[in-house]
């Protein structure tokens, strides 16, 4: 075993994982040692077959390589490594390096982890979310079925009691063996990223006629690296790139020492796990490119970003593995005092609909998984609801057939609901290929069209581009097309129908001028107007930028192409009007698929829509109806009615507008405009409200007429108390009040002169015939001596 700092503590480590409680927590700097000697000390020690997993590909590979030089074997021997786009691995393979995202496909095809006896997890304060989750499930995995499988969490910073915690676990921790490192500050902090490339170059111009040794200069992205290797073209030293988007002969070129100077321009790829040798000067430009989750898309987007204290630490650390050495940060002392103290977890940040579908593929919901950090509850509904809208869950939330599959394509939930979305095997093909181009960054200029045709084209060899991208694309596509069992089979279908099957909330509908478009699931997506693309009335937006939305990958789609699920999910809505000249029902009738109207079209007027149409105008403008006296003294007998029950309708013109669907469209039938509907019988339609009990019910006990010896009486309902009202001669021969509802309610009897003025107005008719008669007689003989005014009226 060859002698590095965390040689030290293995005894320690390897009697916590074997002995006191099979899970153990690593805090070691870098250059300790623990990625390369911890693996290989746990299988000298007899813990089984192990899993190592690493945040990237290039560490997870030169992982392997370093250990297998080690047991002077080659890769895939005793230590084999696997990532998304390559293995080398055999029946031999003790320890297997692994990049995150394929510890859950291997834990969802494989629960048990059979043969597995420890899992570590390197690097874990970078808090990816395929390491929480990953971690979620093995821990869960440990405490249901596997008690004697061993978890180590392995850090290069001293933040470990999360992980303590989760684990249940004790720290080991290494001090390492460090030499000093000279940090030094920028006097004026940076205006932006964008000065990024110039500063860094400078330093490096001025580090190495300063100082010696090889220069590390850390930068947040690719274009930050060209941009700065640009300007350092006439540099007196040896310029390597180093990025995860290289080929494997050029990473290696940056990871082997060389004879004369070298000037590393790298990502975060060598903050952690990966060693550069002869570096003495870190340049550190305080930016990387971090997920973030984007809440007007709905996506994940790598953004730039202030890196934390702890990584600034550890990126200084990359100066004093071997010599003493110099940390030059291109951010001021002020600044650094006011960074986070350690980057964010990316579980806060980012998009979860893959983080859910292997939840509900594994059966257990989130929040009853021992995650280190719990997933945010909105970020999570809103994931829950896309694999619903994709079809990998039902209502409940459990995982569907189509959602196993697409977990056994180990791609995003999005890209693996397209690709099983082919309706035949060339289909599929096209699929794969999208999927894979969708993957990786886009290799064409970013001038080139958002039409993913031309991607497409290019992958087929009949166009140019990024040369290591298209590479990496079409091994993805090759492994996609492997796992569909469609091989090397010709590509055929429409892109825009496949990309609609995977993101159906964004397909875009073009509105105003020209680029513009109005995505389906809200919100608005935007094209340069001088892409060919954006001649398209329909598009799906498969790439959109985080600010601004800007379509960068799309494709065109047409009303005939849209998928059958699709089709399925438009809803046809019928909005009745009136033409404001005729007064005639008038329908338009929209298909609409979430926030877009796909068609807009007049369409003939059914009966049942002219009547609720009908009923709803007259709703609101009840008093242009025809209300008959009869109708009005219904509605009167019903209040009084309703006054002594209060089981009886509510006639009132307030109840009468707000059902009037329910009481007055059936008596439209047949009418077809406003001015036919307002001579509706409004008695009948209103009686037609009361059951045959009370209707008769209501005419024996408020009548609307009292038959009297000499004459029939109307009464009236409509004052406080019913009137009858009716000329004198007509009560003649009548000694007594009539009673209503048995004498429950009151009425009044109005006798009026041969004129039709009233004489009197009595509750009680005998008293007066015997009292105010009188009076009354003696005046309207005066008044009407040829009418006959008996002395003795109720004979």
């Amino acid at each position: 075993m060859i002698d590095l700092p965390v040689a030290h503590v293995l005894p320690e480590l390897l009697r916590t994982l074997k002995t006191e409680g099979r899970n153990a927590v690593l805090v070691a700097p870098p250059g300790a040692g623990k990625t390369t000697l911890v693996p290989l000390a746990a299988r000298e020690a007899g813990l089984g077959r192990i899993l190592l997993l690493e945040p990237r590909r290039l560490a997870a590979r030169a992982a392997a390589m370093r250990m297998a030089a080690l047991l002077v074997e080659s890769v895939g021997e005793r230590v084999g490594f696997r990532t998304r786009l390559e293995s080398a691995v055999s029946a031999r393979t003790e320890i297997e390096v692994i990049t995150e995202g394929l510890l859950t496909a291997k834990l969802l095809a494989d629960p048990g982890l059979d043969g597995v006896g420890l899992v570590i997890f390197d690097e874990v304060h970078e808090r990816s979310l395929e390491a929480d989750l990953a971690l979620a499930l093995v821990r869960d995995l440990q405490r249901t079925l596997r008690p004697e499988l061993r978890l180590l969490a392995m850090s290069a910073t001293a933040d470990a009691e999360k992980f303590c915690a989760a684990l249940e676990a004790p720290v080991v921790e290494s001090a390492g063996k460090m030499f000093p490192v000279e940090i030094i500050h920028a006097k004026r902090d940076l205006t932006g990223p964008r000065d990024l490339p110039e500063a860094a170059a400078k330093a490096v111009r001025e580090a190495l006629s300063q100082h010696a040794g090889d220069i590390l200069v850390f930068l947040p992205g690719m274009a930050e690296i060209r941009r700065t290797q640009a300007a350092l073209e006439t540099c007196p030293a040896l310029v390597l790139p180093l990025h995860g988007d290289l080929s494997r002969e050029a990473q290696d070129l940056a990871l082997r020492e060389h004879e004369g100077r070298r000037v590393v321009l790298s990502t975060s790829i060598a903050e952690t796990s990966l060693t550069v040798p002869g570096v003495r000067i870190v340049i550190d430009g305080g930016y990387r490119r971090a997920p973030v989750l984007d809440a007007g898309s709905g996506l994940t987007r790598l953004m730039t970003t202030r890196i934390s204290r702890a990584a600034a630490t550890q990126r200084a650390g990359r100066a004093g593995r071997l010599a003493p050495g110099v940390a030059i940060r291109l951010w001021s002392e002020a600044l650094h005092r006011g960074l986070a103290l350690f980057d964010r977890p990316e579980i806060f940040a980012a998009e979860l609909s893959g983080l859910a579908l292997a939840c509900a593929a594994w059966g257990e919901a989130p929040n009853a998984l021992p995650f280190i950090d719990k997933p945010p509850e909105g970020t999570l509904k809103a994931a829950q609801a896309l694999l619903a809208e994709l079809g990998a869950v039902d209502e409940a939330g459990r995982i569907t057939g189509l959602g196993r599959a697409m977990a056994r394509l180990r791609a995003e939930p999005r890209l693996g609901a397209m690709m099983l979305a082919g309706a035949g095997k060339p289909e599929q093909a096209l699929a794969a290929d999208i999927a894979a181009i969708l993957e990786e960054r886009d290799f064409l200029s970013a001038t080139a069209s958002a039409d993913i045709a031309l991607r497409l084209e290019a992958l087929a060899g009949r166009g140019e581009g990024d040369r290591a991208i298209l590479a990496r694309v079409r091994l993805g596509a090759k492994i996609y097309r492997n796992r569909l069992g469609v091989g090397g089979m010709a590509a055929e279908g429409h892109a825009g129908a496949l990309l609609a099957c995977g993101f159906p909330d964004r397909i875009g509908q073009a509105r105003g001028e020209a680029g513009s478009y109005r995505l389906s699931g809200g919100g608005a997506g935007n094209l340069s107007p001088a892409d060919p693309l954006a001649r398209a009335r329909l598009l799906v937006a498969a790439e959109m930028d985080a600010k601004g939305s800007k379509i960068r990958l799309g494709a065109a789609l047409t009303l005939d192409e849209l998928p059958p699920v699709l089709r399925a999910r438009c809803k046809t809505t019928r909005d009745v009007g009136f033409d404001p000249g005729s007064g005639a029902v008038s329908v338009r009738e929209r298909v609409r698929l979430g926030a877009l109207v796909l068609a807009d079209r007049n369409a003939p007027a059914l009966p049942d829509e002219i009547q609720a149409a009908l009923a709803g105008a007259l709703a609101t403008r009840l008093e242009q109806l025809d209300w008959t006296a009869a109708a009005e003294n219904l509605c009167a007998r019903v209040a009084v009615m309703r006054g002594l029950d209060g089981t009886w309708p509510d006639f009132s013109r307030a109840a009468l507008a707000a059902t009037a669907q329910a009481w007055l469209a059936p008596y439209l039938a047949g009418m077809t405009n406003l001015r036919e509907a307002r001579a509706v019988d409004l008695h009948q339609a209103l009686r037609g409200q009361l059951s045959h009990e009370q209707a008769v019910r209501l005419d024996k006990e408020l009548p609307p007429e009292i038959r009297l010896k000499n004459g029939v009486i109307r009464v009236d309902y409509s004052g406080p108390v019913p009137v009858a009202s009716a000329r004198a001669h007509v009560f003649y021969g009548t000694d007594t009040t009539p009673k209503l509802a048995a004498g429950r309610v009151k009425l009044q009897l109005a006798l009026l002169s041969p004129a039709g003025r009233p004489i009197a107005i009595t509750a009680d008719l005998a008293s007066f015939w015997r009292g105010g008669w009188l009076d009354a007689r003696r005046d309207m003989r005066g008044r009407y001596p040829k009418h006959d005014w008996p002395e003795e009226p109720w004979k």
